[in-house]
């Protein structure tokens, strides 16, 4: 007999941990593949955690109640087989490379390394990806292994292979022995102390709040910061949406709002200019491929959630008015699902919501720019025309791009953030939806 271990998933960035409310199965109950094994939650999402495999639910290690770190081992399910790296068995039972038969020690070919996104595009099982955190393997380097198990699977004598053979030059550099001293690492800033007086109130954060806050200050630590803003005249969106709103609310029963209009503009000039819609893995650059929108959304609590819009770029604005109104409202309702909340490659947030007329929001690592959307306000402007300058009353909004300078310039940051309201200015008011 063969064990797997179910470990507690990652469910959504900067979520370090879970509560299990529910066991749906017990010990000796038999498993089939993809049963919903036990139910769990984070002050974002509720979720099921499913089986990989087929099986009888040996053991568990956690009660009702407990909060679990992502990562750990959960439970233990027995499947038919024997045990190979194709199996979740704990790093106990993990063998020395020394102790295996010399057949075994014949290495596997590498396939070509690729760029690394540190995002696996294969299954792995939890002794693997344990081996892998352990010696320091990277996802890119995991996933240049050409695996020798079922379907393609890299197993744990395939991972032990590659660090037999792992070319010395991709070592850490040992340091000098010739070092007159260690260099000392910059001290790290503390918070003031602080006092309360008779009167204060004080609440301990939730765990919600933690994470944010630890998310923010990460953030601005990693990135430099950069904010640069720009006036836009939304008067085209202002009238063509009073003229459609209450055609398409009896229509499809939508509510259509500025935010997926906003959403389009910042899709489409991702196109136009790519690296804003990237990160920064060491010296590398991953332009992302799709063009995933978060939308951040404030919570009835006062915290913040981002549900994202995947492939928002090649989405109809119906579709994305459909999308915007449902996450927004899932949100508030506690009722997203993890993928809801993962994948995100750029984000917006809008501060007119609150009546603000700007601000400068700080960056949703590991992306490089976010989108801050003022308050539609009318003002009296001039307004060029072939007669002459006049004034006129137009409807006005200021947009706010943070971005992360080591990547993107205030000429790549300008020009994206131009590029933005040259579509919300134009456009098209005859438009159908």
């Amino acid at each position: 007999m063969a064990k797997f271990d179910i470990i507690m998933p990652k469910l959504g960035e900067s979520i370090i941990e879970a509560t299990i409310t529910k066991w749906l199965k017990e010990p000796g109950d038999t498993i089939e593949e993809d049963d919903a094994i036990v139910e769990i939650a984070t002050d974002k999402v509720d979720s099921e955690i499913p089986s990989p495999v087929e099986g009888v639910l040996k053991e568990v290690f956690f009660q009702e109640g407990d909060v679990v770190e992502v990562g750990k081992v959960i439970a233990v399910v027995e499947t038919e087989g024997e045990e190979d790296g194709d199996t979740g068995e704990s790093p106990e039972q993990e063998s020395k490379p020394e102790e295996k038969p010399a057949a075994e020690e014949k290495s596997k070919p590498a396939a070509e390394p690729k760029e690394d996104t540190a995002e696996a595009t294969r299954f792995y099982s939890p002794l693997v990806k344990n081996i892998a955190r352990t010696e320091g393997i990277t996802m890119n380097e995991l996933e240049s292994i050409q695996g020798s198990g079922k379907d393609g699977r890299v197993t744990k004598q395939d991972v032990l292979d590659y660090l037999k053979n792992k070319p010395a030059s991709s070592a850490p550099a040992a340091a000098p022995s010739t070092a007159k001293a260690e260099t000392t690492p910059p001290a790290q800033p503390t918070a003031p102390p602080v006092t309360s007086e008779a009167g204060d109130e004080i609440m301990e954060m939730g765990r919600m709040r933690k994470l944010i806050a630890d998310h923010m200050v990460m953030s601005k630590q990693v990135s430099p910061h950069v904010t640069s803003f720009i006036e836009v005249d939304m008067t085209k969106v202002v009238n063509w949406r009073n003229k459609v709103k209450d055609m398409v609310m009896k229509r499809e029963a939508e509510k259509i709002t500025y935010t997926p209009i906003l959403i389009e503009a910042a899709a489409q000039a991702i196109k136009d200019y790519p690296r804003i819609n990237a990160s920064v893995d060491g010296n590398n650059i991953i332009i992302r491929k799709h063009v995933n929108i978060g939308m951040a959304a404030a919570l009835p609590d006062g915290n913040l959630i981002v549900p994202v819009i995947k492939n928002a770029d090649q989405k109809s604005l119906l579709g994305l008015t459909k999308d915007v109104n449902d996450l927004a409202n899932r949100a508030r309702a506690n009722k997203l699902l993890p993928d809801e909340i993962q994948g995100g490659t750029f984000t917006t947030t809008n501060f007119g919501s609150f009546a603000s007329i700007t601000g400068t929001p700080i960056i949703n690592q590991p992306q490089v720019a976010i989108l801050g959307i003022g308050a539609i306000r009318k003002k009296p402007v001039v307004i060029e025309t072939p007669q002459g300058d006049m004034i006129g009353i137009r409807h006005m909004m200021i947009l706010s791009l943070a971005y992360d300078h080591r990547i993107v310039d205030g000429a790549l940051g300008g020009m994206y953030l131009k590029r933005v309201a040259e579509l919300l200015e134009n456009f098209d008011s005859d438009r159908n939806i």
